[in-house]
């Protein structure tokens, strides 16, 4: 052990002075307090922007104010304007249109800030100090690196955890927090290289590379550090991930395992209290994962009699293919309650003995035909791995004529959606599957207890295949007709571009309200869009809805076998309303970039909360990953 010792003398005290170490402490120390502001500042921002949103409810329930969600006073507006310009700032993304390449498109424009700040900060603490051109040059590098590095351990781990305290306090959830861990762990890469490189170098000019590795076990498992942390990185690009991501996960839990290890054994006692943090956040989320298992899967007193559901471990569910790639899930008789845009962990022993998925739940009221039932639905689109072994197992027992039931144990709900009843005009766009979490916000707001500030809601669905359309075509019929009894303006629009897939979907018919006005019928006029679709009608929404009575309640579908135009579609909501409108986005990678680009030129067009009367718009974005 006496090659442990001597690196025990706190990290360079031995050769470098006492002093050096202190210094080093204080700097590890110092990235934490900027952490810490860091949270602090958006806990504010929460909590300033959640006094707002029940004011903007108070009012809309009181009719005190024609658009509620406007700003009413000069501090309201000056907090508009300052998170106006933050949100053109952090929208725009560049997209890598090449085919096999978009992997390489780089994060939103507001990650990239933030981790401009991050990257600062280790920069400095990097080298402040620690630049002075004498004999020990390289060695007060490497030194003030190993500190760095150690020092970000915990943070890795803490965002990598699915109940961590970031996410609590600042609101967000953490699935949301998942880039910022990619990229730390790729910064702390770079921190271990130059740590290490400091070192060897050293060891080279000497010459004595051959002796450290010999003599020194603790560079053997550095080195060994060194290189699981490469490997986790490597493995994490999207190319790796999506080959076989059960694999990934499997693999990269083990190896942040390994990791800690082997960077416990490397530093000395001085530093391990990082490595315990870790340790700590890692066993606190495992802990917690395994009671919410238990505590939402064993009913000590089921109800039997609740439509077949109730049983004593887990949840009835019943499968339910559609077509050749979806595949829809009803578990029946829930007993926890969730929000529009959560999501859950599916675990289906029958299926997959060792594998838990996370799936958004598409429903957010009562699931009909269900009896009477607290009834949720997963609608799964075969990909490949455990969706797939899903939908051939669903279509398997259909052509068996059984029912295709099975028992399965949930975990969550996770995720921490930001409050949907809080926009003047509400914008969901969606891609095939994406409408299970887009669907579930429109339904939230109809069927709210409380009157939300939301008139206006335009819906966006398309898809290539009619097959991935038809689940939710029906749902979006009944949501015209509860639209028009609450007196929200609801238009749909659902875009088959599959050729011959609009057919699909079968005849469409569509009436629009009695109470509409004679001037409302002649401002959204049904026209003809195609001469070979029949039923097919598209609605002129070019005129403000400032320009419509309070009490309107038009609703319209309109069907296309054409691609839309999206940044069209967020514009024209965008301009016919009068407060602040809410885009959200569920697709892949090339929709969301586009919504993104589109909502930060609107923005900055109309320069809004800038002077021009022109309301806010805020974005929320759920994209495909593996």
């Amino acid at each position: 052990m006496g090659n442990m010792d001597m690196m025990d003398m706190e990290m360079g005290s031995a050769s470098l002075g006492g002093d050096i170490t202190t210094i080093n402490k204080a700097y590890a120390r110092g990235y934490w307090y900027s952490i810490v502001a860091a949270v602090v500042l958006f806990l504010i921002i929460r909590i300033i922007n959640s006094v707002l949103y029940r004011s903007r409810l108070r009012r809309s329930i009181s009719h005190s104010v024609r658009f509620p969600t406007r700003p009413t006073n000069f501090c309201s507006q000056l907090w508009a304007t300052l998170t106006a310009v933050c949100r053109e700032m952090s929208y725009p993304q560049l997209y890598v249109p090449i085919r096999n390449l978009s992997w390489l498109t780089p994060p939103p424009m507001g990650h990239i800030l933030l981790l401009l700040f991050y990257w600062a900060a280790v920069v400095y603490i990097m080298f402040k100090d620690a630049v002075i051109l004498d004999v020990n040059f390289m060695e007060r590098l490497g030194y003030r690196n190993a500190w760095v590095t150690v020092t970000q351990v915990p943070f890795l781990y803490l965002l990598a955890s699915r109940t961590n305290v970031i996410a609590l306090i600042t609101g967000t959830s953490y699935e949301r927090l998942n880039w910022l861990h990619r990229w730390a762990a790729r910064t702390m890469l770079i921190t271990t290289t130059v740590h290490g490189f400091c070192f060897f170098a050293g060891w080279v000019d000497s010459d004595i590379v051959g002796i450290e590795l010999g003599m020194m076990d603790m560079v053997k498992y550095g080195f060994g550090a060194w290189g699981v942390l490469l490997w986790m990185n490597i493995t994490s690009f999207k190319p790796f991930r999506s080959i076989a991501y059960e694999v990934f996960v499997i693999q990269h839990i083990l190896a942040a395992i390994i990791f800690l290890w082997l960077v416990y054994v490397h530093i000395p006692v001085s530093a391990r209290y990082n490595v315990w943090f870790a340790v700590a956040a890692l066993c606190f989320d495992r802990v917690f994962r395994l009671g919410l298992l238990f505590l939402q899967n064993i009913k000590l007193r089921p109800n039997r009699s609740c439509c077949h559901g109730g049983q004593l471990i887990g949840y009835k569910t019943q499968l339910s293919p559609v077509g050749e790639s979806i595949t829809v899930l009803t578990i029946k008789d829930v007993h926890f309650k969730w929000r529009a845009g959560q999501h859950i962990y599916l675990w289906l022993p029958r299926v997959a003995p060792f594998e838990a998925h996370p799936y958004t739940i598409a429903s957010t009221h009562q699931t009909p035909e269900t009896c009477i039932c607290n009834s949720i639905q997963l609608v799964i689109r075969s990909h490949s791995g455990f969706s797939k072994r899903l939908a051939q197992f669903a279509r398997k027992q259909e052509a068996l004529g059984r029912k295709q039931a099975l028992t399965s144990l949930v975990i969550g709900p996770y995720g921490n959606p930001p409050r949907w009843d809080i926009f003047e005009t509400l914008v969901l766009i969606s891609a095939s599957t994406g409408a299970s979490y887009v669907l579930p916000i429109l339904e939230s707001i109809l069927h709210s207890k409380r009157r939300p500030c939301t008139k206006r809601v335009d819906f966006l669905l398309t898809a290539k295949q009619g097959e991935e359309v038809r689940f939710y075509h029906e749902r979006l019929h009944e949501a015209t007709e509860k639209a028009k009894s609450v007196g929200i303006e609801l238009f749909v629009h659902i875009a088959v571009t599959g050729d011959g897939q609009l057919g699909t979907l079968g005849a469409v018919t569509f009436s629009s309200s009695s109470t509409s006005s004679t001037h409302e019928k002649k401002v959204f006029e049904d026209v003809k869009i195609s001469a070979n679709v029949e039923g097919i009608v598209q609605p002129l929404m070019g005129r403000s809805r400032m320009d419509l009575s309070e009490t309107s309640s038009v609703s319209h579908i309109h069907h296309s076998a054409s691609r839309p135009d999206v940044a069209k579609f967020i514009r024209m909501a965008v301009e016919a309303t009068g407060g602040e409108t809410g885009v959200v986005v569920c697709g892949g990678q090339s929709l969301v970039t586009t919504v993104r680009t589109s909502v930060a030129k609107l923005s900055d067009e109309r320069a809004v909360h800038k002077g021009t009367g022109a309301q806010g718009i805020y974005l929320h974005v759920e994209e495909y990953c593996f």
